[in-house]
């Protein structure tokens, strides 16, 4: 019986840093998967304020969408204020237009045409994106692990003026 003792602690012991390992690791998946959900998030909503704006000059120069940045990263339209994900700020988010060219049905990158009289079609779609991706670094203990950027990309059909 006092052998039995001893091999059941022998085994606990060897079994428990593997048990608490495990479960770390599982702690540290869910929040890169919180993460990437709520980097999502952000960019659809980000993207279906932009999509749905009406009025967009595309020949103005600036399409930064600042306000609409700030709605997505802090939930209100002032610049103050913190965002929901530390770090995250509305220069790190790109924007960008995209059309189905009508021979090949591809998405191209949309440029107006702004020399003529007539603005012809608009974009087709927005794409909203993080192209240096946001950095999530693991948390192990003893272990020094490089960031991982999260790139999440969403595209929404572009309704704006229509």
């Amino acid at each position: 019986m006092r052998q039995r003792r001893g091999s059941s602690l022998i085994e606990t012991a060897l079994f428990m840093p593997l048990m608490v390992s495990l479960l770390y690791g599982m702690v540290e998946l869910a929040r890169v998967s919180y993460t990437y959900f709520t980097l999502h998030k952000m960019l659809y909503t980000l993207a279906r304020d932009v999509g749905t704006q009406s009025q967009i000059d595309f020949c103005a120069g600036d399409l930064t969408f600042e306000s609409s940045k700030n709605f997505a990263l802090r939930g209100g339209i002032e610049d103050a204020g913190e965002s929901i994900l530390p770090g995250l700020a509305a220069d790190q988010i790109a924007v960008a237009f995209q059309r189905r060219d009508s021979t090949s049905g591809e998405l191209i990158d949309y440029t107006p045409d702004c020399g003529t009289s007539s603005a012809g079609p608009g974009p087709d779609y927005v794409l909203i994106s993080i192209p240096d991706g946001y950095p999530i670094r693991l948390a192990f203990p003893g272990l020094q692990l490089d960031p991982i950027p999260l790139r999440p990309q969403v595209r929404t059909p572009f309704g704006g003026g229509s």
